[in-house]
């Protein structure tokens, strides 16, 4: 039972400092990103196995993580407020070719990576060719150029 709760706890634990820490795709991860997220799960092994290390113990830690994370998805997904605590909600970044500064600095995006993502799939080279680019519960950047 001591294994259910340390799972639990690094479980709430890590969802609120990724909640808090913002949006990124597996794209946008850097090197330095992949490094640390090794070192976390080193620590989390840790807290969650304490000192017994059996295969058994393992396997129910993993079986609490997956089962947690499973009932965070159906929670989200039953109740569309908790699911927007969990997951957030898309956000409006650039809006008929005007930058929101306040949500493009609120996420720590330049509008340089903004452009980028325009450039590579829209063929958009401006912010004022941009009706639209939203940020998305996933962390990719979506862009509606404007017609015409």
């Amino acid at each position: 039972m001591d294994a259910v709760l340390r799972a639990a706890l690094v479980y709430v634990a890590l969802l609120v400092i990724f909640r808090v820490t913002g949006k990124r795709t597996m794209s946008q991860v850097t090197t330095f990103d992949l490094v640390l997220l090794l070192i976390v799960s080193e620590a989390t092994q840790q807290a969650l196995l304490g000192e017994d290390f059996s295969v058994t113990m393992g396997v129910l830690v993993i079986i609490t993580l997956v089962g947690l994370d499973r009932f965070a998805d159906y929670l989200g997904w039953r109740f569309p407020r908790v699911g927007r605590v969990l997951d957030g909600t898309p956000v409006v970044l650039i809006e008929r070719g005007r930058a929101l500064e306040d949500r493009l600095r609120q996420h720590h995006i330049a509008m340089d990576e903004v452009l980028q993502q325009a450039r590579s799939s829209q063929g958009v080279r401006r912010a004022d060719e941009i009706d639209y680019a939203i940020l998305e519960r996933s962390g990719s950047i979506s862009i509606i150029p404007k017609k015409g």
